[in-house]
């Protein structure tokens, strides 16, 4: 393969031409589905998914809402799931769908891999999934990791990409001596204390940050997406406040390049970074291993002092966390009981286990010998160009875009809200997200589970006839919008 095909971004998109149509799109009325198609949408779920909607409504006796995670939080009522097979995935009551959630973006190799799920209940029989000391697929996994990312030269393994957050703004922290971090608004690093400020919406601040002292978020600020300038003068300012010890981004753009950015943006954000004395922070728990096996970071040619891992070092499986970056960094995180104050302290006793480790392995090195990535990203080039088609044909205001194999589809726009307009967000956030909410449920009626009803991510199990599958089932709802 040619060194561009080593990436699933085949032609990165034009993010002025992308931010002009969710400009047009934000600026009309919503436009949902007509009453009587969500109704034929409602009646789906009371009659095919009855299984489902049992099991969760006694769950609620026992979970809070009656789901144990966001994404599993679906309108009217979760689903629940019995089989994941490749691009397949199987409800409770035997409804079939196409599998565009992949467990939040983790299995570019497509759900349940058989050749790496065989590896992995080989370790898994021989010394169970932990043991509480040091097993060789840490080693393995650390040097590969350490092989296919640029920015890499040691690797924390940890439970999950909040953890990971933390951990490397607590080393950052250390490394540099100062405290301030500086996030993307509306970008989404987890759900620790620091970081629910400017959470999904930019320029909101503590506004989700229920239950979190103040003190907690005092060293966290935000700037808007794409503001560069933004970033300077808070670097500026807090120059003369202690200095910023880190700023973290998604590299394609808040919520996996919801708000992209432009093609040269992380590597502006670099130099600020080396300017004011700061850490860069990728965090790659989408884009990791899903844009190419250089993540982001290699495929943007900009190298991160730190990188978060999540869901993709394990190929999907538990304890999916990391962070990895400069030696003199991550040495900061040197193991050990007690200490005087010399390294930056974190924990877990299941991270690192042998179960997750060996997954990790062998999903990136049947991600690396398969070209699961670029496969996956010409899956995702194919349903873009498809639904754009579609969007076309039906003169819809609907934005289509796609960063190789995360493909967005906006019909709602809620995303794109922000404090800027403060009266249009006050207006239009709950009718936007409702019906944010009604077309994922239409979407999952006709047989297509989704992220939210807005995000799509591809895999390397999505052939060309699960795709043109996808697309005819797409059009079936898009055409019953209002």
């Amino acid at each position: 393969m040619t060194e561009t095909q080593q990436y699933a971004i085949s032609k990165y998109p034009d993010t002025d031409a992308v931010y002009g149509r969710l400009k047009a799109l934000i600026a009309q009325p919503p436009r949902p589905l007509k009453r009587e198609r969500m109704e034929k949408v409602l009646t789906y779920f009371e009659t095919q998914c009855a299984k489902s909607k049992s099991l969760t409504d006694e769950a609620k006796r026992y979970i809070p809402g009656g789901v144990q995670h966001n994404l599993a939080f679906n309108y009217p009522f979760p689903v629940a799931v019995e089989k994941v097979d490749g691009a397949y995935m199987w409800d409770a009551d035997g409804n079939r769908y196409v599998d565009f959630l992949q467990a939040g973006g983790p299995t570019v190799l497509g759900s349940n891999y058989t050749p790496v799920r065989d590896k992995v209940l080989e370790v898994v029989r021989a010394c169970g999934p932990v043991t509480g000391l040091f097993h060789e697929y840490e080693l393995k996994l650390a040097e590969l990791v350490n092989r296919l990312m640029p920015g890499v030269e040691m690797l924390r393994m940890l439970g999950s990409g909040t953890e990971a957050v933390m951990a490397a703004i607590r080393a950052a922290r250390t490394f540099t001596g100062k405290k301030k971090v500086i996030k993307v608004g509306g970008a989404y690093h987890g759900w620790s204390d620091q970081m629910v400020y400017g959470l999904h919406i930019p320029g909101t601040r503590r506004l989700e940050a229920t239950g979190i002292p103040r003190g907690a978020s005092q060293h966290t600020q935000e700037f808007f997406p794409n503001d560069l300038e933004q970033l300077r003068r808070k670097m500026l300012l807090n120059r003369l406040r202690g200095g910023t010890a880190a700023v973290i981004v998604e590299p394609v753009g808040p919520e996996s390049g919801t708000r992209p950015v432009p093609y040269n943006f992380n590597q502006q954000v670099r130099e600020l970074c080396d300017e004011f004395g700061a850490l860069l922070i990728f965090d790659e728990v989408v884009t990791g291993f899903r844009l190419g096996m250089g993540g982001a970071q290699g495929y943007f040619g900009v190298k991160p002092d730190l990188t978060i891992f999540g869901k993709c070092i394990t190929g999907g499986y538990p304890m999916a966390g990391g962070v990895g970056g400069r030696r003199e960094v991550i040495e900061r995180f040197a193991p050990g009981i007690g200490g005087i104050g010399e390294r930056a302290y974190v924990g877990g006793t299941l991270s690192a286990n042998p179960m997750s480790c060996a997954a990790g392995y062998y999903a990136l090195l049947e991600m690396e010998r398969t070209h699961a990535p670029v496969l996956a990203g010409q899956a995702g080039d194919r349903l873009a160009q498809g639904l754009q088609e579609i969007v076309d044909r039906l003169h819809l205001p609907f934005v289509v875009y796609n960063q190789g194999s995360i493909v967005h589809l906006e019909t709602a726009g809620v995303m794109l809200l922000d404090l800027r307009h403060p009266l249009k967000l006050k207006n239009e956030l709950k009718p936007r997200k409702h019906m944010m909410e009604e077309m994922g449920a239409a979407y999952m009626a006709q047989g297509l589970v989704t992220l939210a009803g807005s995000r799509i991510y591809t895999s390397m199990a999505d052939t060309n006839d699960v795709i043109d599958e996808a697309l005819n089932r797409f059009e079936d709802v898009l055409s019953d919008v209002s």
